[in-house]
């Protein structure tokens, strides 16, 4: 069963913590966001990451957003109590172009992200 429109508003609005961390080259909001037992997948520049989130927390204090930076956040589906969430980011850390797919639950009335999957844009590879 499709959602309201209220609850969209509040996915978007948590899935943000998570752009507004990149952007900002800062974990703290995504870490109010994702659970402690996240996981990631992705490759980044060709190598597998997989995991905790910790190592997307890692990336994130280490690199930064940069000025050019820009998201994009669309809410793909909300089901009463699951969510799904496509981040589209250009520009991180001057170079990388993303594609991410945040999986949401709400747990205790709030939405958080159990999982985060990625694609970074061939062309933005460094080999």
């Amino acid at each position: 069963m499709r959602d309201s429109i209220k609850e969209y508003e509040a996915v978007e609005a948590a899935a943000l913590k998570f752009v507004k961390s990149v952007a900002e080259g800062d974990s703290r909001p995504a870490r109010e966001l994702f659970t402690d037992d996240a996981v990631l997948f992705g490759f980044l520049d060709g190598k597998l990451e997989r995991g905790s989130i910790e190592q997307f927390y890692r990336n994130v204090d280490a690199v930064g957003g940069g000025a050019g930076f820009k998201a994009r956040v669309d809410v793909v589906a909300v089901e009463e109590t699951m969510a799904v969430v496509r981040v589209l980011e250009e520009g991180w850390g001057g170079r990388i172009d993303f594609t991410d797919y945040l999986l949401l639950l709400k747990i205790d009335g709030e939405w958080k992200c159990v999982a985060k999957a990625y694609n970074q844009n061939s062309d933005t590879v460094r080999r």
